[in-house]
């Protein structure tokens, strides 16, 4: 099986049969991110080599494959033709399959629109991670994530309304202390009118080589302290309303929070509360991320 770039996929496809699709991604914009900005530029592989690296990985494991997790960073936007045979072929290939799934930013989900994304799910694509960040859009605007929230609205509702699994990641702390209190509430605004099936939460941590390493070096970006950011994930909780599985399944998080919302919130806040009692010095140290 052949591979090229860096190979990231979400912790819940730790034990996924990894498929390489497209190479980079076709954004590669955004200012906290680090994985592409030296390359390599966004292509999309031959249908027929990533169907030889299936077939090379059925040699391999045989029928023990039970999910397949196709890279790279943004594999939604590859052709929807071209997608559905490769979810097809995989499918056909791997007897006992459960789960197809890949990464898609909103912008790229809301140019295939709601009929793309039907054909995307009767082929058998079971779930798509994407990357929210915020619901703020003065947030959006500044990490130049290329997208806006009314879109991610759009997008993630076709999502859900085509039958495929949405998992949305929230970024902790990216809009720094003066946007805490709006990246809170606009994105549980966001969150309340998509329904995702999952949400998960990430701590910023700074990467080297990026933009907005540079702004916080320079002090135009101000970071969160540990309680900062566990307040800020208080009040996020506190406003979202509907049903989702909320998890903090990432070693950037200052504490685990695990649970089903509505029914978990008061617990969760109370884990939460429970931890901004304890001194700062007892979370993990600041540190920039080289990876």
């Amino acid at each position: 099986m052949r591979y090229k770039g860096p190979i990231y996929r979400p912790p819940s496809e730790a034990n996924s049969l990894l498929i390489q699709a497209t190479i980079g991604c076709p954004h590669n914009k955004c200012t906290f991110c680090m994985v592409y900005k030296n390359g390599p530029r966004f292509m999309v592989r031959d249908v027929a080599e990533i169907k030889e690296d299936i077939l090379k990985a059925s040699e391999i494991y045989g029928q023990k494959v039970r999910t397949v997790f196709l890279p790279a960073g943004n594999t939604i936007a590859m052709k929807t033709d071209d997608l559905c045979e490769i979810i097809t072929f995989v499918k056909k290939v791997f007897k006992r399959l459960e789960r197809v799934t890949v990464y898609g930013s909103s912008q790229y989900i809301h140019k295939k629109g709601l009929q793309g994304l039907k054909r995307l799910a009767d082929a058998g694509l079971s779930r798509i991670h994407v990357g929210l960040e915020s619901g703020d859009d003065v947030i959006l605007k500044r990490i130049k994530k290329g997208t806006f929230s009314q879109e991610q609205i759009e997008a993630g509702k076709w999502v859900i309304n085509a039958g495929i699994e949405l998992s949305l990641y929230v970024i902790l702390g990216i809009g720094g202390k003066d946007r805490t209190i709006p990246h809170a509430r606009e994105t549980a605004r966001v969150l309340n009118h998509i329904e995702p099936d999952f949400i998960r939460l990430r701590t910023f941590v700074p990467k080297i080589n990026t933009p907005i390493l540079d702004e916080i070096q320079d002090g135009s970006f101000e970071m969160l302290t540990p309680h900062e950011v566990l307040q800020e994930t208080a009040l996020l909780i506190k406003n979202i309303q509907v049903s989702s599985c909320l998890t903090s399944d990432h070693y950037t998080n200052y504490i685990n929070l695990e649970g089903r919302l509505p029914e978990s919130k008061n617990r969760l806040l109370e884990k939460i509360n429970g931890a901004l009692k304890k001194d700062e010095k007892s979370f993990r140290p600041f540190f920039i991320g080289t990876e």
